[in-house]
């Protein structure tokens, strides 16, 4: 039975059962449920903390685990990217008091907040600034204002939070982040890895995708395939009137009312969109 590690809490844990129960696995019901077995997909799924998902699948003690590219490399475990899943994105930035710093190089001596001690290390090594980096387990905005340091290293969505503190981004970003399916880098494929893997693919092309209708005249058509190429070409089926044919073709979400807009100028009718609830490419 495939062994797989889910964030107990938070907006990645939140997201990443969504993307699971859309991909047609058992979640849990409970915050209080810290294991759920889904006999029916043969996947036995732990609830635990984000940080520790990669220590727990870089040992072999799961197969994979969902967490942050962020935590990933962080944690230092023997585990890597199977998957990038689309959510949770987010940048690895320095910031410090306003208009105090501008250049990574000005941190040289200077102490450095984070919750991220072993990827801020590294990053400084590789930019050659020898810094001091002051480890915390969370709040490091306040950390200036208390004297323990002098700027700071931290995962930003917003930014909001760092300019309530009074501080702004400087350089640039350190990493960029999302969430990730990982694996152990050294073992096998797991029994199951490649259906879940391929489920979750398909969701990712359900959330990004629409499926688009629309009726055209046969001597239009050249034009209106053009905006509307689909995945590996659309699907051309005849009309009950003679030379229109009626076309389907997957078309990005975020494109739609332009797509549609497009087609509208070529002569196409009767257009149509539909969301996709499930998909194998």
């Amino acid at each position: 039975m495939l062994r797989v590690a889910v964030p107990n809490k938070g907006a990645l844990s939140e997201a990443a059962i969504t993307m699971l129960t859309e991909a047609g696995y058992r979640q849990r019901r409970s915050s209080r449920e810290l294991v759920l077995v889904d006999n029916e997909n043969h996947v036995e799924f732990f609830y635990l903390r984000p940080r520790d998902i990669a220590i727990y699948v870089g040992s072999g003690t799961l197969d994979l685990g969902i967490t942050g590219r962020d935590l990933l490399l962080d944690s230092g475990a023997e585990a890597h990217e199977e998957l990038g899943l689309d959510f949770a994105r987010s940048t690895f930035r320095l910031a410090g008091p306003r208009g105090q710093f501008q250049d990574l190089r000005e941190l040289e001596g200077k102490r450095i907040a984070t919750s991220y001690q072993l990827l801020l290390g590294r990053y400084l090594a590789e930019k050659g600034v020898d810094a001091e980096v002051v480890r915390l387990d969370g709040a490091v905005e306040s950390s200036i204002r208390l004297g323990v340091a002098d700027a700071i290293a931290d995962v930003v969505e917003t930014g909001n939070t760092l300019r309530a503190a009074g501080l702004e981004i400087f350089d640039e970003p350190v990493m960029h982040s999302e969430a990730l399916l990982i694996r152990r880098g050294d073992e096998p494929e797991p029994e199951g890895l490649q259906v879940l893997r391929r489920r979750l693919k398909g969701v990712l092309v359900a959330r990004q995708y629409v499926m688009m209708d629309y009726d055209i005249s046969e001597d239009l058509l050249p034009a209106a395939t053009e905006i509307t190429p689909g995945m590996e070409g659309p699907t051309i089926s005849p009309l009950g009137r003679d030379g229109a044919v009626a076309v389907r073709a997957m078309v990005r979400k975020s494109d739609t009312n332009n797509v549609m807009d497009a087609l509208y100028e070529v002569g196409a009718r009767a257009i149509l969109v539909s969301p996709i609830q499930a998909a194998r490419i």
